[in-house]
């Protein structure tokens, strides 16, 4: 089939030859140059698409711990306010420690002196 596709040079002169070999020796080179590019295109496109994946996993990933971090600052809002509770309710309740505490000082003072008064 080859001799076919020669077939049109036959009665050429040797530099137009020349020239053709030339030309295709060029359309070759062109052709495995487009292939190295397009094959680089290809990697490249791949490298892209691995990229936006990685930078969807992240800003995914981003969102969750945003989220965690949200609900771990409301917990915390939670738990202080409790703590403000407990300890507001503790002081209280010393409050209430301190005047029973008075009121008992105060009624064994009372006994004592009813019993010094009864011993009289």
């Amino acid at each position: 089939m080859s001799w076919a596709v020669e077939e049109w040079k036959e009665g050429l002169s040797p530099r137009v030859l020349q020239k053709i070999h030339e030309l295709e020796s060029q359309v070759d080179k062109l052709k495995k140059e487009r292939q190295q590019r397009q094959y680089q295109l290809e990697t490249l496109e791949a490298a892209l698409q691995k990229q936006k994946q990685k930078v969807e996993n992240e800003k995914n990933e981003s969102a969750i711990l945003k989220r965690e971090n949200q609900s771990l600052m409301e917990l915390c809002d939670n738990l202080e306010k409790a703590k403000q509770k407990i300890s507001h309710d503790l002081q209280v309740k010393e409050s209430q420690v301190n005047i029973q505490s008075g009121q008992l000082n105060s009624c064994k003072k009372d006994i004592e002196r009813l019993e010094q008064e009864v011993k009289r």
